[in-house]
């Protein structure tokens, strides 16, 4: 019998990965020059892009562009961007939903720039 957190973090894993899919570039080749990708611990989902260092193409970096947070006792999903000084920052024109699919949609959406810039 599957426990009601394992199954939480199973759907939620998946939602992420539908989103990340959705937003990667189709094209293998492009993919080797900048990629999307996310780490869900269970609270926690960072959504980052990968591409190579431009001064030295073997190094690999990961930037970060969103992070998502969920309050378990609350029933809340909270949402950050991140800030060209590096620090998270909440998303003030929608800083929280009850679910995580609108959360989603807004960072898809990017009406300010703040996540693909």
């Amino acid at each position: 019998m599957i426990k009601d957190k394992e199954l939480h973090f199973k759907v939620f894993d998946a939602m992420l990965r539908d989103f990340n899919e959705s937003i990667r570039p189709k094209d293998e080749k492009i993919r080797e020059k900048v990629d999307m990708c996310y780490r869900w611990d269970g609270r926690h989902a960072i959504l980052f892009e990968i591409r190579p260092n431009f001064r030295d193409p073997k190094q690999i970096l990961e930037l970060p562009y969103a992070k998502i947070r969920y309050i378990k006792s609350k029933g809340l999903w909270k949402l950050y961007w991140m800030r060209a000084s590096g620090n998270w920052e909440s998303y003030e024109p929608n800083p929280e939903a009850s679910e995580l699919h609108p959360l989603l949609d807004v960072i898809k959406k990017d009406k300010y720039g703040c996540f693909f810039g």
